[in-house]
């Protein structure tokens, strides 16, 4: 990647004060902070460089040269929208993969170690052993493996655990004990325990786990914090009513925030956290942005954020 020179800043959304703020006497480049409902066309225009969680609703590419995703996620950039091929895209990371991984850890212990039940027990004045399960004896299939899949595979790998993993090339990943292609999986599926999703989304895995995949498991968990749109929220509640799915622990959703008319709310076996599970820090934000922003004047060929805009992540 040639170098890129960067001068006029433009950073939105729900941080922009905040980046405002942490920025301040970091870099000499110009900058303009506005909340989304200000952004008008004379802003973009303006700008060669945008910052933000998503595009504003009056979004075009003007005279961009870089666009920085304050999130992992980079869907509301790329999905369903023409990319201009001269625009370089990047997004945040850090310590994501990090805090993900701790997010699941958390649910799947607190089932292994039968909290619920324990509390339940308690209430209730009553003793009665129940044997919680080791975390090591678990069949985890990681959906996605990529930087953030890696990540979590990583860091339960550490626990004794053996991760699988699935994704669209099959390709071999560092962390995992085998990867499968998704035509790959089905004979085994009935034997997983747990299923993490950290797809991105993209045509390819708009809706890819539905029917076909949650109808082969059995009495299994699954964990959400890819992206809401790769899951067919119908197959997923098929698969909880019929017992294929014991339990779902959701953080994303295809329409956030979550609709209050939405039967998710309302299903007993259904977990739901408002998209938590890796929220971007300022702290973390300002060093990511910075680092690009050096990466990108300096040619960096080797950005670990850069996105590749055709595969979509």
């Amino acid at each position: 990647m040639e170098a890129v020179c960067i001068n006029r800043i433009l950073v939105t959304g729900r941080l922009y004060k905040e980046l405002e703020k942490a920025l301040t006497g970091r870099t000499e480049k110009e900058f303009l902070f506005l909340p989304e409902d200000k952004v008008n066309v004379e802003a973009l225009d303006w700008a060669d460089a945008y910052v933000a969680f998503r595009p504003v609703e009056n979004f075009n590419f003007y005279n961009l040269k870089w666009i920085h995703a304050l999130g992992a996620g980079v869907d509301s950039f790329l999905f369903n929208r023409a990319w201009k091929k001269d625009v370089v895209l990047t997004r945040t990371i850090c310590s994501f993969g990090t805090k993900i991984s701790e997010y699941c850890l958390s649910y799947i212990l607190s089932d292994l170690q039968k909290q619920e039940t324990f509390e339940s027990q308690q209430c209730l004045q009553k003793w009665q052993q129940h044997e919680p399960k080791q975390l090591k004896a678990q069949k985890i299939l990681i959906i996605g493996t990529g930087v953030i899949g890696q990540e979590v595979a990583k860091n339960l790998s550490l626990l004794g655990v053996q991760p699988l993993g699935v994704s669209l090339s099959g390709e071999k990943k560092q962390y995992f004990n085998k990867i499968f292609k998704f035509d790959e999986i089905s004979t085994m599926l009935s034997e997983i325990d747990w299923i993490i999703n950290t797809l991105p989304l993209t045509e390819a895995t708009e809706g890819i786990i539905g029917k076909n995949l949650l109808g082969g498991l059995s009495n299994a968990c699954f964990i959400n914090v890819g992206r809401g749109k790769s899951v067919d929220e119908k197959a997923l509640l098929q698969a909880l009513d019929s017992g294929r799915l014991r339990k779902a622990v959701l953080d994303v959703f295809a329409v956030e925030p979550l609709p209050e008319d939405s039967s998710l709310w309302r299903h007993p076996n259904i977990i739901i956290t408002p998209h938590i599970s890796a929220i971007t820090s300022v702290e973390e934000g300002v060093e990511c942005f910075l680092d690009t922003l050096r990466g990108m004047e300096q040619g960096c060929n080797s950005l670990p954020n850069l996105v590749d805009t055709k595969r979509g992540y």
